[in-house]
Formats: C-alpha cells, structure tokens, sequence
C-alpha cells in the first residue's frame, strides 16, 4: 500500500511541472520586435519601423513603412507633425498610396518626408501620422543619427 502512495506521489510531481504551465498571455504569444524604431499597430495601417534620421539638428527626415490591414480598399499617408504640442513641421509632399493590403517602405525608394523642429539625435519625438481615412496615429518615433548603420545616408534634409 505505502509503495502505491508513492507511487501516485511520484506521477502527481511529474505531471504538475507541465500542467502548471497552462495558461493564457504567454510572453511567445505577443508580438516582440527588436529594433530601434517606433511600431504602431493600432490603425487600420501599421506604422512600423518609424524613425526621423537627423544629420544636423533640428531637421531630419521622416522614415517609416506602412501595412494596410484593409485587403478591399487602397489607403493613403498624407500627413506627419508634431503631437503633444511639439512644433515640429513636415515639409509638403503627394500622398503616399498604400495598396490594399499592401506594404509601403518611405525609404525604398525615399520619398523624402522632411521635418524640422527642436530635436537633435538620441531624442524621442511625439509625432501625429495621418491616413485619408481620416485615422490618426500618435506615437513617438526616436531620432537617429545619420552617419552610422542602417539609417546611414536617408537624411535628406
């Protein structure tokens, strides 16, 4: 009898390391990018990878990619400033189209989004992207410089 007691002892350990991992929210089952630039995926349209590269301070240029999640209808960035209050301006540009779910990169070819404001590199900016859609994503985007790595030469402000 003491043998099958422990026995059962044994298996109840055995299995409650595996079962006491059941659950919900896993940390694998969120999303977790690794880089340098600011994601948002809380619109219609992702933003992710956004980042102003900034050779001289107070401009730099605004560099994101876009995903439209709409599969039906082609959506359009037309604007990018300042949020929070921050005076920070975006030079005129054409609306950038975003096919039906599809995939925009500013900086392949660049489009050359220029902002000017009171930011240097190694800052975080508040910034306000609008969609035609008339979505708008708050976010702040970091400040990278221009000389070195993967942002090297998409500065051109």
């Amino acid at each position: 009898m003491q043998q099958r007691l422990i026995a059962t002892a044994a298996a109840v350990l055995a299995l409650a390391a595996p079962l006491s991992s059941c659950g919900f929210d896993y940390a694998t089952d969120r999303e977790y990018t690794v880089n340098s630039a600011a994601d948002n995926r809380q619109a219609l349209v992702d933003v992710l990878g956004a980042v102003v590269v900034s050779g001289q301070e107070g401009s730099g240029t605004f560099v994101a990619s876009f995903s439209n999640n709409d599969d039906t209808e082609e959506q359009s960035f037309t604007g990018v400033g300042g949020d929070e209050g921050e005076s920070i301006t975006a030079a005129e540009f054409e609306p950038v189209a975003i096919p039906a779910g599809g995939f925009v990169n500013l900086a392949e070819p660049p489009v050359g989004i220029v902002l000017t404001g009171e930011f240097t590199a190694g800052d975080f900016v508040p910034l306000a992207i609008e969609f035609g859609n008339g979505e708008t994503v708050t976010m702040k985007v970091p400040v990278m410089p221009d000389d070195s790595g993967y942002w090297e030469g998409l500065d051109v402000s």
